[in-house]
């Protein structure tokens, strides 16, 4: 352990301090990039949501290896996330010295084209009472999960680059999902008994203080749901302590008798290597975590920087699963969270001398679907469910 870790993880008095446009160039490593690079930072990071701290900056990523450093890409912004039509639009803006309020009409124009809200989350999954009252801070999608956003957790202790849940973070409060009342969620569970499983998530839930957190969570367990039998919280703050830290983060979360499930989406550019995988649902599980989905990025904001075609990805996930344990085989992928439900690619198969993709849904907007083979047509290049052809109907049977 280097003396820098030694600080951090027993120093009490180290604090966490944020970067975002406003001060990125003041880091120490940035000032020794070009000006050329921290420019396309700039250019990007109007753009899409930008923000890491000092931790990631000082302890996880390898400035030796810029840009190519995999905790570099994930947290700093990098040109290729934006199409060149998007880069150059927003660029011109920049160099012609705009005021911040043409600035931020023009990244708006930018992102409404980025699909903000993938797979039907404002049409399809936005919950409401029977009094009729729309929850904008809820999803409901799958029958027994609803997923809440409360308003004090949507930011991160940093952002993901690849992060498709981005317009919660860019200042457009009508692209936000958020709520405060933690009683209408619990009127919501009243009134659909269905429901076994709410989800905190944002943003980051552990954004907050305990104190805060625990107004939500209080409300649920005094509410003594009958239906209600798992709260859930989506969270990657451990995930941002590789070190020493992170083993005493999760013996305690474990001393609650809550479990730890992880999930990460497969991305180019950091992580798309087999055997990375297969060291990393090793580690989990020697730490007492449970693998438990690789997911396909989502067709939003920078897809197409970080997308993995899926031939390629069911090849990682083969590659790595077969290299693990039993006890890391719990681990499911790789899955797409698309319109109809969480497809699942099962493999690469040849029917009646035809090469074809085998799926199914693992989660369904219908939960009839769930579990039900369907075939694509082999295509080496899809990354999305959108990009592929079914391989012996006209249609998915979920296409109606």
């Amino acid at each position: 352990m280097t003396e820098q870790q030694t600080i951090w993880s027993v120093n009490e008095t180290t604090s966490i301090q944020s970067y975002t446009l406003a001060n990125f160039r003041t880091i120490p490593q940035i000032q020794q990039l070009s000006e050329e690079a921290k420019f396309e930072m700039e250019v990007v990071g109007n753009v899409l949501p930008f923000k890491t701290n000092n931790y990631v900056v000082e302890q996880l990523i390898d400035w030796n290896n810029i840009p190519k450093d995999p905790m570099f890409v994930l947290t700093f912004p990098q040109k290729g996330m934006l199409i060149p039509e998007h880069y150059e639009k927003m660029a011109s803006v920049l160099r012609s010295g705009a005021d911040k309020k043409e600035i931020q009409n023009t990244a708006n124009k930018i992102r409404l084209q980025l699909n903000p809200h993938p797979a039907g989350q404002m049409e399809l999954n936005i919950p409401q009472l029977k009094d009729g009252t729309k929850l904008f801070g809820m999803q409901h999608k799958y029958q027994e999960t609803c997923l809440f956003f409360p308003s004090q957790s949507q930011t991160c202790h940093a952002y993901c680059s690849f992060c498709f849940r981005w317009p919660q973070f860019v200042g457009m409060d009508e692209m936000k999902f958020a709520m405060r009342e933690g009683e209408q969620l619990v009127q919501y569970l009243k009134e659909h008994q269905e429901i076994t499983d709410v989800l905190f998530t944002g943003g980051d839930p552990m954004i907050m203080k305990a104190s805060m957190f625990s107004v939500y969570t209080d409300a649920l367990l005094d509410a003594k749901l009958p239906n209600l039998k798992t709260i859930r919280i989506g969270t990657k703050a451990i995930s941002y302590w590789p070190t020493e830290p992170i083993k005493e983060a999760i013996k305690r979360v474990r001393k609650t008798g809550a479990q730890i499930r992880t999930q990460s989406p497969l991305l180019t550019h950091i992580n798309d290597d087999a055997d990375l995988w297969a060291e990393m649902w090793q580690k989990q599980v020697s730490l007492g975590c449970i693998p438990y989905y690789m997911f396909v990025v989502r067709d939003t904001g920078a897809q197409h920087y970080f997308g993995v075609p899926l031939v390629k990805a069911e090849k990682i996930f083969r590659s790595a699963f077969k290299h693990v344990s039993g006890l890391a085989r719990t681990v499911r992928g790789p899955s797409m969270s698309a319109t109809p439900g969480k497809v699942h690619v099962l493999g690469i198969s040849e029917i009646n001398g035809q090469k074809v993709i085998a799926l199914q849904l693992l989660q369904g907007r219908n939960p009839d679907w769930v579990g039900i083979p369907f075939f694509a047509k082999y295509d080496e290049n899809a990354i999305w469910l959108d990009d592929l052809q079914p391989a012996f109907e006209e249609k998915f049977f979920f296409e109606g």
